[in-house]
């Protein structure tokens, strides 16, 4: 059989295998979807409208559950701006310089996401615990890091911190420093070269960096559970307050509460989607 032949015939069974392999493809991530992601949607807006809309309104109008809603979007205002500088810093200077310490800084970028977050909270009562390296000089100066709302911000900060340095990273290091060597060139100065040339063009990634980051900070159990001390209405943030209601068998409360982080995340995917479409546009 030629050549010519054998190429036909194995492009004439490839099409016809395709349509089977997509079929099979597809099946298999919507079944993961409706089990791991649909499944979950559902119980939670079931559970939480277990007691009706007067019910629902209550559980988020308590006094302990408006604290945790508080804290959470306090923690949030911290920590992404403070992530967006960072990131922004980070993956400019990885991207778009040489230095020495380069490949470290990559590594330390993603620290968070192979360390457990209680043990990065562990990490922090090491540091700033009554018998931590700097709980001394704390305590001497009257400086509550622990169990308070600093404590808090900086847990929250360590595990969200990634967030936007790895979204701008890829698509810094794809555009080059071609534009910024331009307008150097033609006399503007570094700073003007980054407000006008790098950061509009880094302003889509940019976003979705910080609503990743902002979705994680209001959602983190782990690291923010071990420095925050629960205590109700002053430093539990919305996962912990689920964690409480859910102990003390306040299910439909548990999960009213719930739904709002369900409800970020949902926002926070669609939001991304338009976003990457505007980009990529």
């Amino acid at each position: 059989m030629s050549d010519a032949a054998l190429s036909r015939r194995a492009a004439t069974r490839a099409a016809d295998e395709t349509p089977l392999a997509k079929a099979i493809a597809i099946g298999i991530s919507m079944a993961f979807l409706a089990v791991f992601f649909l499944a979950p949607l559902v119980v939670v807006v079931v559970e939480a409208s277990g007691k009706g809309l007067t019910g629902y309104i209550d559980a988020i109008g308590e006094p302990d559950a408006r604290a945790a809603i508080l804290l959470t979007l306090t923690v949030a205002a911290f920590v992404v701006p403070l992530n967006a500088a960072f990131g922004l810093a980070a993956a400019w200077a990885i991207a778009k310089f040489q230095f020495a310490g380069k490949n470290l800084l990559v590594t330390l970028i993603d620290l968070p996401f192979s360390v457990s977050p209680v043990v990065s909270g562990l990490v922090f009562v090491l540091l700033f615990g009554a018998q931590g390296w700097f709980g001394g000089w704390l305590a001497a100066h009257h400086v509550k890091v622990l169990f308070a709302v600093p404590g808090i911000v900086l847990a929250t900060l360590f595990v969200t911190f990634p967030f936007v340095a790895r979204e701008l990273i890829p698509l810094m290091q794809a555009q080059g420093t071609v534009e910024e060597e331009a307008a150097l060139t033609l006399g503007a100065s570094g700073l003007k070269t980054f407000l006008t040339v790098t950061l509009p063009n880094a302003k889509w990634a940019l976003l979705t960096g910080v609503l990743l980051a902002n979705a994680r900070a209001m959602g983190e159990f782990g690291a923010v559970s071990v420095v925050s001390g629960h205590i109700r209405g002053l430093t539990n943030t919305i996962p912990l307050q689920v964690e409480i209601l859910y102990n003390e068998y306040s299910i439909a409360a548990a999960f009213a509460l719930a739904s709002l982080l369900a409800l970020l995340a949902l926002v926070t995917l669609v939001v991304k989607l338009a976003v990457e479409r505007r980009g990529a546009g």
